[in-house]
């Protein structure tokens, strides 16, 4: 693509590090639903570091995702079953996909008539949300016996 021709990394990434730490948490937490993982446990689990870790689990619990339970067996489980909770309801928890429901750069003249560059970004926007939406989280766990979700290959 011509634009990522000058574009670091960071800035190409369709979602950021917090919104893919909370998908990684959230997988880690559907794929043993029933059982209260705490955050060293999802960190580790993860490979999130435990510091940031905390502050995307905040996140997830502000944004009823997740529910925090108190005690020597406590830690965090999803609030939804992971059939009924989608990738856009968790991404949107801590850092919405970004849309233009008008000009970015302000111009008085285009308003809500956005300029072809931002008018195809909007709309690739809105397949993402839509593509995220009728994802569930259960779609993400999903996968091969001889397959573990998060990047994990069988060591066989």
């Amino acid at each position: 693509m011509f634009v990522g021709l000058w574009m670091t990394w960071s800035e190409r990434e369709m979602i950021s590090q917090t919104a893919e730490y909370a998908l990684r948490a959230a997988v880690f937490l559907a794929e043993d639903a029933a059982l209260p993982r705490t955050n060293v446990q999802i960190a580790e689990g993860t490979e999130v570091p435990v510091g940031y870790l905390a502050k995307v689990m905040q996140s997830l619990s502000r944004g009823g995702i997740v529910v925090a339970q108190r005690g020597p067996n406590g830690g965090f489980v999803l609030r939804l079953p992971a059939n009924k909770l989608t990738v856009l309801e968790v991404i949107n928890a801590v850092n919405p996909v970004q849309r233009f429901p008008e000009c970015p750069l302000k111009l008085a003249h285009h308003g809500k008539n956005l300029c072809p560059l931002h008018r195809k970004l909007d709309d690739t926007a809105k397949l993402v949300e839509e593509s995220f939406g009728d994802t569930t989280i259960a779609d993400l766990i999903d996968v091969p016996a001889t397959r573990k979700p998060l990047c994990r290959f069988p060591l066989v």
